[in-house]
């Protein structure tokens, strides 16, 4: 058995990439990556550094982006922060089955993951360092998969078939409890409504707070008009943050 709290979030994050990895998907879907195997280095890092220690408040978002955790193995992965400020920087190995539109550079990666860089950087913004920040925080993805269609277009856990989430979803909320028992966090933050519901379902058992926060996707019009005020808000509201 695990015995420290790091170690038991390693080893959920493994027994969930090994459940994830035996799941089948059907057209549309035509390519899904796993982070957490081909990412594994960089995930293991993040975790070993910044599980170390139990959580007030845990934000978890749904599921990687193709320029984030896709990329950098970490939640909402901007490379920069990642690098500069998160402190994880490993070699990121090729997934599978690769989409010629949807490249995997590690952080090599040019692009910029707007939501990372407005969810990472109000994080940087607002605490001196990453381990101010660590020290009672965390952030976690539901879904560790990154899902494409045929055109590269990316598909979100949310617009699949009822047929194929059940065992998905069982997967993921085992891996949230899991993790959520290992932190003890009092509250767990949903980036987004997707993943605020998805912790309310997995974690109706658990003695845990769950709230929500404004996606930060430039996908929303909502979150282009200061995406980070209206977080810290929510959160002030909700009695998160002071």
């Amino acid at each position: 058995m695990p015995n420290s709290i790091g170690e038991a979030a390693i080893a959920a994050a493994q027994k969930l990439s090994t459940g994830v990895d035996a799941l089948q998907f059907a057209a549309p879907t035509t390519h899904v990556y796993n982070p957490l195997n081909y990412a594994w280095a960089a995930h293991q890092s993040y975790l070993t550094q910044h599980t170390i220690s139990p959580k007030k408040v845990v934000f978890m978002g749904m599921n990687p982006g193709p320029f984030g955790m896709a990329q950098t193995g970490v939640p909402f992965g901007e490379v920069s922060l990642v690098r500069g400020w998160i402190g994880v920087n490993e070699p990121i190995e090729k997934p599978s089955n690769e989409h010629p539109k949807r490249l995997i550079e590690g952080f090599n990666c040019q692009r910029s993951e707007v939501s990372g860089r407005r969810l990472w950087g109000l994080f940087s913004e607002r605490f001196e360092s990453a381990g101010a920040f660590f020290a009672d925080h965390f952030v976690a993805n539901y879904c560790p998969l990154v899902f494409m269609e045929a055109s590269g277009r990316n598909r979100t856990p949310d617009k699949l078939p009822v047929s194929e989430v059940a065992a998905l979803y069982s997967l993921c909320d085992t891996h949230l409890r899991e993790l959520v028992v290992a932190l003890q966090p009092e509250w767990v933050i949903g980036v987004g409504a997707f993943a605020e519901a998805r912790a309310k379902v997995a974690l109706k058992d658990i003695e845990v707070q769950v709230g929500r926060i404004l996606h930060p996707s430039p996908a929303s019009p909502a979150a282009n008009r200061g995406w980070g005020e209206q977080a810290t808000k929510q959160l002030k509201v909700l009695g998160v943050w002071q």
